[in-house]
């Protein structure tokens, strides 16, 4: 069985979540792969530039509803724990030493969402789905979610997309400026070629130093986001909302929480 990440180490280089059976929902295994590929990536002189990938029909749905479910059974001080490793395994990529792509060809929710809002740039087919939904699955939002999102839209966007849980096309998320740019998933690859070129095309060690520039911020405040964000949703495992949320997907319907 082929792995749920696969690296490839070139001048443009690629992470490729690769479960598209199960639109690559995210699990501690996979986050183990990523931070694997990122130091696998920052070790060779070859790389330009990342491009953050999925296999499949959409580029990530968030978090596997088996390990939501998982967590539902254990005490709050685990989950705390176990979030926190979680969530950094994946926001490794904010870690890459050069330029990182998230190429959103298709469907890209939740802590999926986070991932690529991790990367320095994204690119969205006009007809992707996007969007910070933790709330219709009776979570509050995690994998810095809270920090990343307000950070590209600003703090009433990030308000009305985080509280509302709605999905956006990659077209509002452009506008938005969720997204860098979106285009027809057609022109999608040729667009993502043009630009790797771009940014393979300029000098690596000014490029690595911005780079570190521009995300010291964010570092300098990731930890204390991610202990909120991972204590709030060590709670919310032990609600009855996340029981009916996790009992709706299993059923296909939607939930009818109660508040508590």
């Amino acid at each position: 069985m082929s792995p749920p990440v696969r690296v490839e180490v070139g001048p443009v280089s690629r992470i490729v979540l690769s479960r598209p059976d199960k639109h690559n929902a995210m699990t501690a295994e996979m986050g183990g792969l990523i931070s694997e590929a990122v130091a696998t990536l920052n070790a060779s002189r070859e790389p330009r530039v990342v491009l953050v990938q999925g296999e499949g029909r959409a580029f990530c749905a968030g978090g596997d509803f088996s390990l939501i479910e998982e967590n539902s059974r254990k005490s709050p001080e685990e989950n705390r724990r176990d979030m926190i490793g979680f969530y950094s395994s994946f926001l490794s990529v904010a870690r890459l030493a050069v330029p990182s792509v998230a190429v959103l060809h298709g469907a890209t929710v939740g802590a999926g969402l986070c991932l690529a809002m991790a990367c320095d740039i994204r690119v969205a087919a006009s007809e992707a789905k996007l969007g910070a939904n933790f709330v219709r699955v009776g979570l509050h939002p995690g994998m810095g979610c809270t920090l990343l999102l307000p950070r590209l839209v600003g703090p009433a966007k990030a308000a009305e997309l985080i509280l509302t849980g709605k999905l956006v096309s990659g077209s509002e998320a452009e506008r938005i400026g969720l997204v860098n740019l979106a285009v027809p998933r057609a022109e999608l690859d040729g667009r993502v070629d043009d630009l790797a070129r771009e940014l393979s095309s300029v000098a690596p060690v000014a490029v690595t130093q911005a780079k570190e520039t521009l995300t010291a911020p964010l570092f300098a405040a990731l930890d204390a986001t991610l202990e909120r964000e991972a204590a709030c949703q060590a709670l919310d495992f032990t609600t009855a909302d996340l029981r009916e949320a996790v009992a709706a997907f299993r059923e296909g319907r939607s939930p009818a929480f109660a508040g508590r």
